[in-house]
């Protein structure tokens, strides 16, 4: 560090005035324009102006940095290093410079260059014999000691030591006793924190002398690495002894503080959509839910009111006209939410299986207790619109105050305000809220102060008083926790370069640091530069230095060296590639007192290549302690698991025991039969049968982003239930003897009124392609009731045990729509929405369900013929004898509870095809083909387990469990069904 005196330039003589008490000290600043420098300096007429200025080398080192000619000064505070040349050449340059210092230093040259042409040499001669009189010195260079790479490193830029000089002067480096600078390379800015998680909990175990307030981070954008360092080290409770106390500085406040994110998308409400999930979001946050008495809990039961009544976005129609759409007739379009309030209130005053009433379709789901939760959700839609009114207009100053405090109170209360606690007698909330609240009332005074003294009084839109608001929050004061005696999370910025143990630097990857600022058209410093004018790519290579010379002990750098999604290489940051280039050039590796053939061996054993995910093996292999792959997650150890690949041995629901010796989890023990639905579900997808029932894990995710948009084409699934609801209502209508056609047109008529349909010709395209198939299927629906003329009254129950390896297994259910013929045969007759037929062959995984329940059927009341029509295609399941019935569910249920322990290796598509055109058949079934999708791709369960057609049938048991589950259907599909197969497509093409 380098103490400067400032005073007036020496080019003409300035009248001494009165010396005023004190001095003016200026600490930690690494870099200030000519301007404010020239103000210093005239201040220094007055008192003593003192600069306490990092500089990272001792001698004079401005002509070895580009634009050095803009710094010729007939004084320069530092002395040449001893042997250097008073003009250096370009064609010697390396001899004399500093590799880094050269390409890092310009901003730090250019602002000492600018102190020498102010530093008074007479006040500083003055000051040295005060100085020497305290044993105290101006230039406080101290050595590094080189005992590390890392002090080495440092010591080279402080001697201003050319780069062969640092190979002859350096020894090699033993990685395994010198751990002063680590790369880590990772997959993904969460897998940099885990990996800095683990890095610095192995400090503190190696040096009980390290406390968290001795260790700093540093990122690019804190605002980015915000949500994962929370996910990390906030994820553990104090009591853990993996926690380490941390804090996040210099964060703006929207991009934490979610009363301040609620408050900018109501002041976004002119322009906003007001999708589903901006209301979900909004009601995400606690001072908003106290303001309308809505509990935390309460919000899953909105969302399904809100997916229920078919709610998508805008208020109304004449908030969706405001955005520049057509406008129309309803003042509740479709899909707005004064539609689906409509139908919310309507199903509540009518209760369930009423008829519409002035074209509203009633939403039946509300009623009880929690209907009181309908009256917070208006008053909410309620407090939006009239706000939607208000913010649409400009307004005064003083009108602008008057309506965002009147926002504030509407939708806000604080814990501190008195207002209406959460329902169920939760009354308690953000303890910050109320103080936020202050802060927004009192930026709204400071403005209003403002502009009655500037005589503002023009009307303003609210894209200015909204966003210069909200800024008022976000602007940096003494309240940011930097230093705060933790592990200290901070973006890399100016007045960092304070000294501690352990400095990590997160995030720098290629292209995000150093950080580029695309300059102004009118920006002309950009093309004229200047010494003292900033740079945000010159200020980031100078804070990477300072950074550098931070670190006392170990500097730790990371960044996404690995693409997460096909793991390609992803270069670092030039400055990073810079560091490793000069360490490989100037040091080399020992290994086992020789030394090696280059550096590259070296920067290699210096980087740490880190798997894609934590629960990687390579983490908890034998050799672990002697490994640079570790981590203190023990959540992810597998435990005392075998090492078999199978899901089930590392997977155990709390309360089991862990996997038996062959990787079998324990019997599923069950309270309740099981149900025919139950089988039927387990026989399509056993895998995903296992994870759900077994596991408890879900891999299907709502698609929050189609909640947002109304519908103008359907997806299959839509399409399908659409469909499946047409055919349910004219199959009601057949049994009541009413008309087709109009129980038709009268459920089209309601799906239209609930908003299920697309408007205009996009909803009339879609109805001509749902009743394509229905004259056709209905025609063959009729003759096929017409073979068993009489139906039976009621349902039949359904009751079967079996003893599978000493568990009795149960089912028990109830079926109905059993018929029989003159002759007393029974038949049943049953309508599948879905295609049988596809690419002229039958569908056996879509009559998968009809068959467990034709085999129950065959012992509730004696022998049952099925016959399932389709849209295209039938199939006539034949009658069975009840021993061979019974056999197959026996069969079945031992695969159900071999099903439960252990995911089995079966795909219902694939193991069809297996059956019929044996195994190059089934392979592209599972994996898919040009143009096909294939049943792995498009289950994310058999994705998990068995991720290719090898691994499906690695064990051996695929093909017997295709054998023993599905050819009993496959046969039971007739000859004759199989042969009109083709026929029935064609049809449909």
């Amino acid at each position: 560090m380098t103490l400067f005196s400032l005073a007036p330039g020496t080019g003409r003589r300035a009248r001494r005035r009165p010396a005023c008490r004190g001095r003016v000290m200026v600490f930690g600043i690494s870099s200030l324009p000519r301007q404010s420098l020239e103000v210093l300096a005239v201040l220094g007429r007055w008192t003593q102006v003192l600069m306490c200025v990092h500089n990272p080398c001792q001698h004079y080192w401005a002509d070895i940095v580009a634009d050095r000619d803009l710094l010729r000064s007939a004084q320069a505070r530092q002395q040449r290093r001893q042997g250097a040349p008073r003009e250096i050449s370009e064609e010697l340059l390396h001899l004399h410079a500093q590799p880094l210092l050269a390409a890092w230093g310009k901003q730090g040259r250019d602002f000492i260059g600018l102190l020498d042409e102010h530093d008074d040499a007479h006040a500083r001669q003055r000051a040295l014999a005060q100085f020497a009189a305290i044993e105290q010195r101006i230039d406080l260079f101290k050595a590094f000691g080189g005992r590390t790479l890392l002090q080495q490193l440092q010591d080279d830029i402080l001697e201003l030591r050319p780069l062969q000089e640092s190979i002859d002067l350096w020894p090699p480096v033993d990685p395994a006793r010198d751990a002063s600078i680590r790369f880590h390379v990772a997959h993904s800015p969460q897998r940099e924190v885990e990996i800095l998680h683990d890095q610095l909990l192995a400090a503190c175990n190696a040096d009980a002398s390290l406390r968290p307030r001795d260790i700093i981070v540093m990122v690019p954008d804190i605002d980015s690495y915000a949500p994962h360092i929370q996910a990390v080290f906030g994820l553990l409770d104090a009591s853990d002894p993996r926690y380490l106390p941390f804090s996040v500085a210099d964060q703006g406040r929207r991009h934490f503080d979610p009363l301040l994110n609620a408050l900018e998308k109501l002041l976004d409400l002119p322009q906003s959509r007001l999708a589903v999930s901006d209301l979900l979001d909004l009601l995400d946050v606690p001072a908003l839910r106290r303001r309308f008495a809505i509990a935390e809990d309460d919000l899953p039961q909105l969302h399904r009111w809100i997916r229920g009544a078919n709610i998508r976005w805008g208020l109304h129609a004449e908030h969706r006209a405001s955005l520049d759409l057509p406008r129309q007739a309803d003042a509740a379009a479709p899909n707005t939410w004064l539609f689906g309030l409509r139908r919310m209130l309507l199903g509540y005053a009518v209760g369930a299986d009423a008829a519409a009433w002035q074209e509203i379709e009633p939403y039946d789901e509300i009623g009880g207790i929690d209907a009181a939760l309908l009256g917070p959700l208006v008053q909410l839609l309620d407090t939006l619109e009239a706000s939607w009114r208000a913010l649409r207009e400009p307004a005064t100053v003083a009108g602008w105050c008057l309506r965002l405090r009147r926002l504030m109170a509407d939708f806000f209360a604080s814990d501190e305000s008195g207002g209406v606690g959460d329902r169920g007698g939760r009354g308690g909330g953000e303890s910050g809220d109320a103080y936020t609240l202050l802060q927004l009332d009192s930026a709204l005074e400071r403005w209003q102060e403002a502009c009655d003294e500037a005589a503002l009084v023009e009307a303003l839109p609210l894209s200015v008083v909204g966003e210069y608001w909200l800024s008022r929050l976000d602007e940096g004061g003494l309240s940011q926790r930097f230093f705060g005696g933790v592990v200290t999370f901070a973006t890399l910025m100016p007045m960092r370069a304070i000294p501690f143990r352990r400095v990590c630097l997160l995030g720098m990857n290629d292209g995000d640091y150093p950080r580029s600022r695309i300059p102004m058209d009118f920006d002309l410093m950009a093309h004229d530069y200047r010494p003292g004018d900033r740079s945000r790519r010159e200020d980031d290579r100078y804070l990477f230095l300072e950074a550098l010379f931070s670190a006392r002990e170990c500097l730790h750098l990371s960044w996404v060296g690995r693409s997460i999604h096909d793991n390609s290489v992803r270069p670092p940051s030039v400055l990073v590639g810079q560091l490793r280039d000069h360490l490989a050039a100037g040091w080399t590796l020992a290994e086992n007192g020789a030394e090696s053939a280059g550096g590259e061996a070296l920067v290699d054993a210096l980087t740490v290549e880190h798997r894609l995910q934590p629960f990687s093996a390579d983490y908890f292999s034998s050799h672990a302690q002697a490994s640079a792959l570790f981590t203190y997650a023990q959540e992810w150890r597998p435990g005392g698991a075998s090492s078999t690949s199978s899901v089930s041995s590392v997977i155990a629901r709390p309360g089991e025991s862990r996997p038996d010796a062959g990787g079998l989890l324990p019997p599923l023990l069950r309270d309740e039969p099981l149900t025919l639905q139950d089988l039927g579900d387990f026989l399509k997808q056993p895998v995903r049968a296992f994870f759900r029932q077994r596991l408890g894990v879900s891999f299907e995710r709502d698609d929050v982003a189609s909640e947002d948009q109304e519908p103008f084409d359907l997806d299959g699934l839509g399409r399908w239930q659409l469909q499946d609801e047409l055919i349910g209502a004219q199959a009601t209508a057949v049994e009541q003897g009413e008309d087709l056609v109009a129980a038709r047109e009268g459920r089209l008529a309601s799906m239209a009124r609930r908003g299920d349909l697309p408007g205009g010709g996009f909803g009339e395209a879609l109805v001509d392609d749902l009743l394509a198939p229905m004259d056709a299927l209905f025609e063959r629906y009729q003759a096929a009731l017409a073979c068993w003329p009489q139906a039976l009254e009621g349902e039949e129950e359904i009751r079967f045990a079996a003893l599978v390896d000493g568990q009795v297994l149960e089912i028990a259910d109830w079926l109905g729509n059993v018929r029989i013929d003159d002759a007393g045969l029974r038949g049943r007759v049953v309508l599948e929405s879905s295609e049988l037929v596809k690419n002229g062959h039958y569908r056996g995984d879509r009559l998968i369900r009809h068959w467990v329940r034709h085999l129950a059927l065959q012992l509730a009341g004696g022998p049952l013929t099925t016959r399932v029509l389709s849209k295209v295609g039938d199939v006539e399941l034949p009658a069975l004898e009840r021993g061979l019935a019974e056999s197959h569910l026996n069969a079945l249920l031992a695969a159900w509870q071999r099903g439960m322990r252990e995911p089995l290796p079966l795909a219902a598509r694939t193991g069809f095809d297996f059956l019929k055109g044996g195994g190059d058949a089934a392979r592209k079934t599972y994996e898919g083909a040009f143009q096909q999708a294939g049943e792995v791709e498009t289950d994310a369960y058999l994705r998990r387990a068995y991720p290719d057609f090898a691994a499906l049938t690695a064990s051996g048991q695929f093909s017997d469990l295709a054998d023993s589950l599905l050819r009993p259907l496959l046969d039971a599909i007739p000859a004759s069904n199989k042969g009109r197969a083709g026929k029935a497509a064609g049809e449909a093409a």
